[in-house]
């Protein structure tokens, strides 16, 4: 039996409605989340700056640790990350060292994640952002293993804010295929439209990290109508070869 395809239901169940603009205000974020209850996603994903947040009951509530360069120590970001849970966050997603993964030392990408993980005890999930654009292969293998094996719940693309650019098709299939079902995939970074979406869905990712949320469930009807010709703007090129194409990809 082929797999039920995505309805607009299913993708904002697993919708991270994000905003992370440097200038965004408390305004901004209540409207997200006003805009998050009316299309029915997950979660609202803020800045740890805007926490806490006032939502109802049914919406999670995600934050970033380490973002978006991943430049910190493991004592900074599990400093952070214990301050957003305190705040009522209920999800963490932090941004790994990406030096580490380029030097080969994935045993200090585990050690950090492990470090962020014992601030982030279940219930709570723990995503860990790869800014799988700058990565080889074998270099996102080596991440996804590494953080897996620190106990993550998610691993996930990107920050959308690295110049390399955001998810890719090529990416979030590796990554799945590495965890195995041991962990979600989340892709973020340049998903736009309902193709990006359906595109990176049936790659295995399990949850997705957009702000272009109602253009992207408004898409699915156009879709429906009028099939768009070649494999949209996901595409099946490499891992650097984001969403909406190279360059930083945005959210």
């Amino acid at each position: 039996m082929s797999p039920a395809l995505p309805t607009p239901e299913s993708v904002a169940r697993i919708i991270d409605h994000t905003l992370l603009k440097p200038e965004a205000t408390p305004a901004d974020v209540e409207a997200l989340v006003a805009e998050a209850v009316r299309l029915g996603v997950f979660s609202v994903c803020i800045s740890p700056s805007m926490l806490p947040v006032s939502v109802p009951p049914g919406l999670a509530v995600a934050t970033v640790c380490g973002f978006p360069s991943g430049k910190h120590t493991a004592a900074v970001k599990a400093f952070e990350a214990a301050g957003a849970i305190a705040n009522g966050a209920d999800e963490v997603d932090m941004v790994i060292d990406i030096g580490h993964a380029k030097a080969g030392r994935f045993d200090l990408i585990q050690a950090e994640i492990a470090a962020v993980r014992a601030e982030v005890p279940a219930p709570k999930v723990l995503k860990v952002i790869i800014e799988s654009a700058a990565l080889t292969d074998d270099e996102i293998v080596g991440c996804c293993t590494a953080a897996v094996n620190a106990g993550t719940d998610f691993v996930k693309t990107s920050t959308g804010f690295h110049p390399a650019g955001g998810a890719s098709v090529h990416a979030v299939a590796l990554m799945s295929a590495t965890v195995a079902g041991r962990a979600g995939v989340k892709a973020s970074g340049g998903i736009r439209t309902w193709a990006d979406a359906v595109a990176m869905i049936e790659a295995g990712a399990t949850r997705l990290g957009v702000s272009a949320t109602t253009a992207i469930l408004s898409g699915a009807e156009t879709a429906a109508a009028a099939p768009a010709a070649g494999t949209g703007a996901a595409g099946t090129g490499a891992a650097g070869t984001g969403a909406a194409g190279t360059g930083a990809a945005g959210y």
